[in-house]
C-alpha cells in the first residue's frame, strides 16, 4: 500500500487501546496517502470505531502515536482533531433539527475568526464550499424540512468549514436510497480531487469497491491486511475479515406459496402525538413465501412490525389471522398473537428482544416462558431450559455455547442468533424479523439466510423488514415499499434491482416513464 511518491495525509504508528480485560486496538500501523479513499473494514467488535474515536479524539491511545501531514500531533479531544484538520461525519447525524443550514455549520464556531464578520461572512464561505465540492444546498433551509441526503451534506459542510483535509465517515450509506448513496460516492470522489482525504468505514464490500482508492481490514483489534481496491474482490475482503471463506450468496429454490396465513387491510396508525404513522397498508403474506418490506429506515416499517405483533395496537384497518378478525375494537396483544404462532424478531433486540442481565437459557425462553415445556407442577424447569438452550447454541452457532453467560456478554451477532433461534424454534406459522442481520458479523449472515429459508421451504410465511437492499433482493419472493408510512409499490423479487427499489423508496417511481411494470 506504500506510495514514496505521495505524502502520507495521516499515519497511524504501533496504536493500542484497552478497556479493562478488552484488547480493542493492538499495534495498529495504517498509511493513508493524501487525496484518497481509504475504506477500513471489519466485522462488529473488530476495532473500527474505537480507531476512528481515537483519531477523531473521543478516546486517547495508551500507546502509539498519530502523524498528520508527517508532523506528530497530539490528539486528546475532538478539537486537537479539528485543529489537525481532522473532521468526522457520524452515522447519526449530530443536527440541530428545528436550525437552518446556516445555523447548524457555525454552530460551535460562535466566536472563531471565521465569524469576525458575522453571519454574512460565513454565509459567503458556505457558499463558496457548497460550490467548489459539489455539495448545492440551501443555507437557509430548516434541517428538519431537509431529506436525510441533504441533512448528510450538511455535516460534510461542517467538517469542511472548520478546515478539515481529512474526513472520517462511519457508515455513511446505512440511512441513504441507492440513488442518495451514489451521489454521496460522487461528492467524495469531487472532495478527493480538490485534495480531501476520506476514511470510509462501512461494512457493504460492494460500496467500498466502488469507491475507494485502497482498503484496510481488521479483524479482533488488529489491522491485518492492506489492499490496493484494484487488486482485490469482494470474497477475499470477506475472507480476511472472517478468517475464513464466506458464502456471499443466498442458495434458495423458487417459492411455493399456497394459502394466505395473514391478511391485512387498510392499517392505519396515529402516535402519541396524532401523527400518522401506517396510512391504509394492506398486503397478503402467504405460507411458503418471503415477503420482504423494503425502505429507508423511519417509513412506517417498525410501526407495521408493531401493529402486526400485537405490540402496538392500531387505528384502524383490519388483520385476518389464524381464523381471527383482529380490529382497534378488537384487539390481541403480543402474547395472543404468540399464541396463534406468530413469531417476531424485533428490529432492536435489546430494547425489545433480550433482557441483557439474563442468562443465555433465560433469554431463549423470553415470551414463552409459560409454555408447559418450560414448567413444572410447581416451579419453572430450569434443566428442561438448559438442555434445549444447548441444542440451540450447537445449531446456530452461537458462541460460546456457554447458557449461563450472561446474554449482555455475548457480541451483537450472537445475541441475534438467540433471538431469531428463540422465535424459529417455536415453529411459527408465521414469522415476523426485522432487520435480521443488523450489527451481525458477515460470517454469521450466511447461517441466518439459510434458517431464514429453511423455515420459508416448510411451508412458513415470513415478513422480512431490512434496510438493506442486498439483503431483501437475494431473500424476498415478493418485495413491497414503503415510503412515509404507506405502501408505494409492489414487485416480484426477480424483476426487482437496486435502481428500481431505490426510485421506489424515495417516491420518485413512475412505471409508464420508466417502461417497466411493477
Amino acid at each position: 500500500m506504500t506510495n514514496n511518491t505521495v505524502p502520507f495525509a495521516i499515519e497511524l504508528r504501533d496504536i493500542s487501546k484497552r478497556f479493562g480485560a478488552v484488547q480493542a486496538n493492538k499495534d495498529i500501523c495504517l498509511q493513508v496517502p493524501a487525496g484518497t479513499i481509504h475504506g477500513i473494514i471489519g466485522e462488529n467488535g473488530a476495532g473500527k470505531s474505537t480507531l476512528m474515536s481515537i483519531i477523531y479524539g473521543f478516546y486517547e491511545a495508551d500507546t502509539g502515536f498519530i502523524e498528520v501531514d508527517g508532523k506528530r500531533v497530539d490528539i486528546r479531544s475532538s478539537q486537537d482533531a479539528i485543529d489537525a484538520g481532522i473532521g468526522m461525519v457520524h452515522q447519526h447525524f449530530m443536527l440541530v433539527e428545528n436550525f437552518s443550514v446556516l445555523e447548524n455549520v457555525v454552530l460551535g464556531t460562535e466566536g472563531g475568526a471565521l465569524l469576525k464578520g458575522g453571519l454574512t461572512a460565513a454565509r459567503v464561505e458556505l457558499q463558496r464550499l457548497a460550490k467548489e465540492y459539489s455539495l448545492d444546498i440551501d443555507v437557509d433551509a430548516i434541517v428538519e424540512e431537509l431529506p436525510v441526503g441533504l441533512q448528510q451534506r450538511v455535516e460534510i459542510l461542517k467538517a469542511l468549514y472548520r478546515g478539515a483535509r481529512i474526513l472520517i465517515l462511519d457508515e455513511p450509506t446505512g440511512v441513504l436510497t441507492p440513488q442518495e448513496a451514489d451521489h454521496l460516492f460522487r461528492i467524495l470522489k469531487s472532495l478527493k480531487e480538490q485534495g480531501v482525504t476520506v476514511l470510509l468505514i462501512t461494512h457493504k464490500l460492494r460500496e467500498i469497491m466502488a469507491s475507494t482508492d485502497n482498503i484496510s481490514v481488521m479483524r479482533q483489534g488488529e489491522m491485518v491486511a492492506h489492499r490496493e481496491t484494484q487488486h482485490t474482490n469482494t470474497e477475499e475482503l470477506a475472507e480476511l475479515m472472517v478468517g475464513k471463506k464466506v458464502r456471499l450468496t443466498v442458495n434458495k429454490d423458487d417459492a411455493q406459496p399456497s394459502d394466505v396465513f395473514l391478511s391485512a387491510k387498510n392499517l392505519t396508525q396515529f402516535d402519541g402525538q396524532g401523527v400518522k404513522r401506517l396510512k391504509e397498508v394492506s398486503l397478503e403474506l402467504r405460507a411458503g413465501e418471503i415477503l420482504g418490506i423494503a425502505g429507508v429506515s423511519g417509513n412506517g416499517q417498525s410501526e407495521l412490525l408493531n401493529v402486526l405483533s400485537g405490540i402496538t395496537p392500531m387505528s384502524e384497518g383490519e388483520i385476518q389471522f389464524a381464523g381471527q378478525t383482529i380490529t382497534a375494537k378488537a384487539p390481541k396483544d403480543a402474547a395472543q398473537m404468540r399464541d396463534l404462532k406468530m413469531a417476531h424478531v424485533p428490529e432492536d433486540r435489546h430494547k425489545m428482544g433480550l433482557v441483557t442481565g439474563f442468562e443465555a437459557y433465560e433469554a431463549a425462553v423470553l415470551g414463552y416462558h409459560n409454555s408447559a415445556s418450560y414448567n413444572g407442577k410447581i416451579l419453572m424447569d430450569h434443566t428442561a431450559m438448559l438442555e434445549e438452550c444447548k441444542v440451540r447454541m450447537a445449531d446456530w452457532d452461537v458462541r460460546p455455547p456457554n447458557p449461563h453467560l450472561k446474554t449482555a456478554n455475548f457480541s451483537g451477532g450472537n445475541q441475534q442468533k438467540i433471538v431469531i433461534a428463540r422465535e424459529v424454534e417455536q415453529n411459527p406459522d408465521v414469522l415476523l424479523i426485522g432487520q435480521p442481520t443488523r450489527g451481525v458479523d458477515i460470517g454469521a449472515i450466511e447461517n441466518i439466510h439459510e434458517q431464514i429459508v429453511k423455515l420459508r421451504d416448510s411451508g412458513k410465511a415470513i415478513l422480512l423488514v431490512s434496510v438493506e437492499l442486498d439483503e431483501i433482493m437475494a431473500l424476498s419472493d415478493r418485495i413491497i415499499v414503503m415510503f412515509d408510512g404507506a405502501v408505494v409499490g409492489e414487485l416480484d423479487a426477480k424483476d426487482a434491482d437496486e435502481r428500481t427499489l431505490g426510485l421506489m423508496m424515495a417516491n420518485a417511481y413512475n412505471k409508464e416513464e420508466q417502461g417497466v411494470s411493477a
